[in-house]
């Protein structure tokens, strides 16, 4: 299942009708190379495998429709250091204000990085606005830019851009009327990473998810953290009850528990180090979070590929007009039997690519 990159350069409304590939696609995995759905070791999102040990939800949580007075901004605004409720709305994770946001923005040119989540393209498209690649080095913003949507630190290949540089981006288009949208959804496991304190300033959205540093993907609950202004026409837009009460429930304990949080960012950076000394053994240069590893080797796609006929999934992003080079993602696994897999796995796939000819390789 190869990725499907929109190229920025030309992306358009109808490009909406083509599917966005994700990882965590296991059982198009399992359809494609035969092997059953229990067989697989799944590495292909950045979710952390390790996922917070929800306590037993409360009956009432069930029964009863989520209630808005429960507190829930506030522990968000609390965690992420927002400034406080009123600059935090629960949505019905990420995913749900990346669809919606670009239609309350006035249309316009946005800059989007030309290898990132592949949603931001499309959507910013189907609501009208013209997409323009972005050069994530740039000082100054062209003033063909109206917004920018960036993910920081990126979605896959994990490049960050310093607090100071975003600040003078949203200075920049603020003049011109414009916002900047900053995905964060993997800044838990960065220190200093987040914009979240400065959403009081219009102009400035920015996402955040517990699904991938909590591991509570399943949830399917997100923030955004914005002026309330903002905040109050988004809401309007996705109505009432985004967010369940048994989510709510499970993302407030894990706001809550600051001791498993400490032990967690720990732990995983020890393990992001044990993945990159296993890929480092083999060759590969790579960048990352503690969540993840990326790299763009020249064999990347050739070991997506030994790897998936090996039953290990990983995430293939294949080459597309403004990004010609194939890069693979890969994230941790969860258990030492998984740890074992993965090793033998991977020393049998570079075997096998070792062993093909350069013009034969996936």
């Amino acid at each position: 299942m190869n990725e499907r990159l929109t190229d920025p350069l030309h992306a358009r409304p109808d490009a909406a009708a083509s599917p966005i590939t994700h990882g965590g696609n296991l059982h198009d995995a399992a359809t494609r190379y035969g092997i059953p759905y229990p067989r697989w070791l799944d590495l292909s999102t950045g979710i952390n495998p390790h996922g917070y040990p929800v306590p037993p939800v409360p009956a009432d949580a069930w029964r009863r429709l989520p209630d808005e007075g429960d507190g829930f901004a506030a522990r968000a605004a609390l965690y992420y250091g927002a400034p406080d409720a009123a600059h935090v709305l629960p949505v019905a994770g990420s995913q749900a204000a990346i669809r919606a946001l670009p239609a309350l923005l006035p249309r316009a040119t946005v800059g989007i990085a030309p290898l990132t989540y592949g949603e931001y393209a499309p959507a910013f498209a189907r609501a009208g606005h013209e997409v323009a690649t972005l050069d994530v080095h740039a000082d100054t913003l062209p003033a063909t830019l109206t917004h920018v949507a960036i993910v920081n630190p990126n979605n896959p290949n994990a490049a960050h851009i310093d607090a100071n540089t975003l600040l003078r981006w949203h200075a920049q288009l603020r003049e011109r009327g414009g916002t900047l949208l900053v995905d964060e959804a993997f800044a838990d496991v960065l220190a200093g990473a987040s914009l979240a304190a400065n959403t009081h300033r219009d102009g400035l959205i920015v996402l955040r998810s517990p699904g991938k540093f909590f591991g509570l993907a399943g949830v399917r609950a997100g923030f955004v953290l914005a002026a309330p202004a903002m905040l109050a026409s988004l809401r309007d837009t996705l109505g009432a009850w985004t967010v369940s009460g048994p989510a709510r429930h499970a993302v407030s304990a894990a706001f809550a528990d600051t001791a498993w949080q400490v032990h967690m960012r720990a732990r995983l950076v020890d393990e992001s180090a044990r993945l990159v000394e296993l890929l480092r053994a083999h060759g590969f240069v790579t960048r990352g979070t503690p969540l993840f590893a990326w790299t763009d080797d020249a064999r990347a796609a050739a070991l997506h590929e030994a790897l998936a006929q090996r039953g290990v999934w990983t995430r293939l992003f294949a080459p597309s007009l403004a990004v010609p080079s194939a890069s693979v993602r890969i994230g941790l696994p969860g258990t030492e039997a998984e740890w074992t897999r993965f090793a033998q796995q991977l020393q049998e796939a570079m075997r096998a690519i070792d062993a093909t000819p350069t013009d034969q390789r996936a």
